[in-house]
């Protein structure tokens, strides 16, 4: 499907601004506000290739920068910080659609964050989360402590992850959201952090899944 590409500049506080991408498709039923990984910005393959997939399920996306990547640092913003940038986001997100329906997420670093805003700020119009691959602790230290944020989220939730994520171990994973009641877990099997699995390419998965809830979620 053909889409547009337009690009934001989002200010984040009195002297800081960071850059986002709205991909756009002819016919849009849902926007994504979709924040990126911590060692990667909204330009990485991964957030462009996403972002084309949904947009052939006419799901707009809006990708953007947190104030490091936009910086070219290489340590990721404290919270605060990072929560400026998801706010902006969504803002603007809401700005440009404000009659259609919105979800907001991200990658790992990104989604984290995200979830994190969403758990203490709950503007009506953010209808439902997507945390693709949700970091729930560092590799090789198993833990559900990064977890204790989601109980405040009252909107639906979708957690897509790899059951070879070493950043969230699947039986840990399935722990936390089996205690959400408004949480669907989508299981990839094989798949690492990365969606990686052999020479499979799951982003057209991923984008399947993310459509199928939001039509659920918007009917």
């Amino acid at each position: 499907m053909p889409f547009k590409t337009e690009t934001y500049t989002l200010a984040v506080n009195e002297t800081d601004s960071v850059s986002a991408e709205l991909c756009r498709p002819p016919s849009i039923r849902a926007v994504y506000v979709l924040s990126h990984g911590a060692g990667t910005n909204m330009h990485h393959a991964f957030m462009k290739e996403l972002s084309v997939e949904l947009a052939n399920h006419q799901i707009a996306t809006l990708r953007y920068n947190f104030l490091y990547s936009e910086q070219k640092k290489k340590r990721p913003d404290f919270p605060a910080v990072a929560h400026q940038a998801v706010a902006a986001a969504i803002a603007k997100a809401h700005e440009l659609f404000a009659k259609v329906p919105l979800v907001a997420g991200g990658k790992s670093f990104g989604g984290r964050m995200t979830s994190q805003y969403l758990s203490e700020n709950a503007p009506d119009f953010v209808k439902g989360i997507v945390l693709v691959g949700f970091p729930l602790h560092p590799a090789g230290k198993p833990s559900i402590d990064r977890s204790t944020h989601l109980d405040k989220i009252k909107i639906p939730m979708l957690f897509l992850q790899g059951t070879r994520d070493a950043l969230a171990e699947w039986h840990l994973i399935e722990q936390v959201t089996k205690k959400l009641p408004t949480s669907t877990l989508a299981k990839f099997e094989g798949a690492d952090h990365s969606f990686k699995v052999a020479r499979q390419n799951l982003i057209p998965a991923l984008a399947t899944k993310i459509n199928l809830w939001i039509e659920k979620l918007i009917k």
